[in-house]
């Protein structure tokens, strides 16, 4: 079975969850880099941070990152907002695993042609594989998606909507992500479609669970929104031949080519951070586009 760097170990950068403190506790943003005189920080932009925000569907906290768009702050737009996995890895080299995301230049980029949008990442804490999946594997691992999806929809979401101008509806509300974060997108995709109206799967991890994803989207009724699917040539045969199979699960599911689905092939490409980033320009255009790509 292909499993790409078994998420380099359940890692991919997992960062030991703060200390449990008091759960009523008021969390407040500060702007980031919390430490601005160090010169490593690869940010750009507005970028404000919450450490250790409180979950109470899953009893921990983790640190939850906002990029704001470049216009934010001279009117009263209000603005779709993407909610993205394993938050450390989206605007920071200091914060990476192995190589950032570049998230907020490539939304700077975009905001020239009109996509402007708030960015949420939110950090991935030690029990990642158990919060990225739904399903338990043979191994007793996974379970917590539902949890995880609850923390995201019933308490960040609010808390996010409450503290900036975003647009609030599910068809501007997406969630995104890459491996086992591509496969909780796909699943919130269709498990919670009263919040989210579009998600971008990069390489999902659809072997997880003995492939328990499949049946879940074939049982799925048809949810309206958008889907962004893709996969790299190099990330394994079996790899590959899963998510060209979850493709054609969806187009059955009258999804349509380049209007609610895109699907990606990229020749040569890995199951890495940089493979991601070199993706994540155009599976963003798509998704916030109102017309066809």
């Amino acid at each position: 079975m292909d499993r790409p760097r078994e998420e380099a170990a359940t890692a991919e950068g997992e960062r030991r969850p703060a200390p449990i403190l008091d759960p009523d506790a008021e969390d407040r943003w500060q702007t980031y880099p919390l430490d601005a005189a160090d010169g490593d920080h690869t940010v750009v932009g507005d970028l404000q941070v919450i450490e250790g925000f409180y979950s109470p569907e899953l009893d921990n906290r983790r640190d939850v990152i906002t990029y704001l768009p470049p216009s934010y702050g001279s009117g009263t737009r209000r603005y779709p907002v993407l909610y993205m996995h394993d938050g450390q890895n989206l605007f920071d080299e200091v914060t990476s695993f192995a190589e950032e995301w570049r998230v907020d230049n490539t939304m700077d980029a975009l905001s020239h042609v009109g996509l402007e949008a708030i960015v949420v990442g939110i950090f991935n804490t030690e029990h990642r594989l158990d919060e990225y999946s739904p399903f338990e594997d043979a191994e007793g691992r996974g379970g917590k998606g539902d949890l995880y999806l609850d923390f995201i929809a019933d308490t960040l979401k609010p808390r996010i909507d409450r503290d900036f101008r975003t647009q609030t509806e599910r068809d501007s509300t997406l969630i995104a992500g890459s491996s086992m974060g591509g496969l909780i997108s796909l699943y919130a995709f269709f498990r919670r479609p009263d919040v989210f109206g579009k998600a971008g799967a990069m390489s999902p991890s659809l072997w997880f669970a003995d492939r328990a994803i499949f049946p879940f989207i074939e049982d799925a009724p048809h949810v309206p929104g958008k889907l962004y699917l893709d996969v790299g040539t190099l990330e394994g045969k079996g790899t590959v031949a899963d998510v060209r199979r979850l493709r054609e699960i969806l187009l059955r599911k009258e999804y349509r080519r380049h209007r609610d689905l895109v699907y990606v092939e990229q020749r040569g490409a890995g199951h890495s951070e940089a493979a991601w980033r070199q993706r994540f320009h155009d599976a963003i255009d798509f998704l916030l586009r109102e017309t066809e790509w």
